[in-house]
């Protein structure tokens, strides 16, 4: 049975249907979604692992755990200073959905493109914008040390646009936790390739999530504060930026 081949092929559907498996269990008792959102993510789920690649799908059930974990951070404190999305932590398709479906595009065309090696990259760029701001969002939000990034001066902690020490420390390494998985996906599935590629993508995939996570918090400044953008059309447009930047890299450097 063949595990290592993305697309529809009988050892990579088995597993993918495995993990999503955990996946519905897993997310409905920890509440990590509410129903609509468990729904969300199991369509992401099946056409992200079962048009790319089980570990593609590995990679996104890891943003999802970790993202839950630091939404439950100091969570209550969150709640009484109004900076949670929900009463209990969990979040909904919308958010699935913001975050997830580029990532899901890109399996889509990996699939048609045959080029799955390719894909992972740009998936995991992808992937880590996402991540990235997650964690700056969630940990950085009760640091009061918050500057706005189009003018560098204080603004209140939770505003769009604003930054902190501590929100850039966690973006870096939410960032970083996708670059090490997407290294590890990588290899599992190119085991005759050469590491040291691997370790630089891995590196610009760490790097590209950073900057996503600035060109986020750039683009709530600019526009969400006023009105233009909502919260799901900048995570997009921020998301859509990282995939650019690994585009670029991939086909330039």
């Amino acid at each position: 049975m063949d595990v290592l081949t993305g697309g529809f092929n009988q050892g990579n559907l088995i597993v993918t249907g495995m993990i999503i498996l955990g996946l519905i269990v897993g997310s409905s008792k920890a509440k990590m979604l509410d129903s609509a959102g468990v729904a969300a993510a199991t369509f992401i789920g099946l056409v992200v692992g079962g048009m790319g690649h089980w570990t593609w799908l590995l990679i996104l059930l890891a943003f999802l755990l970790a993202s839950h974990k630091a939404t439950k951070w100091r969570f209550e404190e969150k709640k009484a200073r109004n900076m949670s999305e929900s009463d209990d932590g969990h979040r909904g398709w919308v958010n699935v959905l913001a975050n997830g479906g580029l990532p899901a595009l890109v399996a889509v065309m990996a699939f048609f493109q045959e080029d799955w090696e390719f894909g992972i990259w740009m998936f995991s760029a992808a992937v880590a914008v996402a991540t990235a701001d997650t964690f700056a969002s969630e940990i950085g939000c009760l640091d009061d040390n918050v500057r706005m990034i189009t003018t560098l001066k204080p603004c209140d902690a939770g505003l769009n646009g604003g930054f902190s020490s501590t929100g850039q420390k966690a973006a870096l390494l939410g960032s970083a936790l996708i670059g090490l998985l997407a290294f590890i996906a990588w290899y599992t599935t190119n085991l005759d390739s050469v590491i040291i590629d691997g370790i630089i993508l891995s590196l610009v995939t760490c790097v590209i999530g950073w900057i996503g996570c600035q060109v986020d918090s750039l683009l709530g400044a600019l526009f969400e504060n006023r009105g233009y953008l909502t919260k799901g059309g900048v995570n997009t447009l921020a998301i859509t930026s990282g995939m650019m930047f690994m585009w670029a890299w991939l086909r330039f450097i």
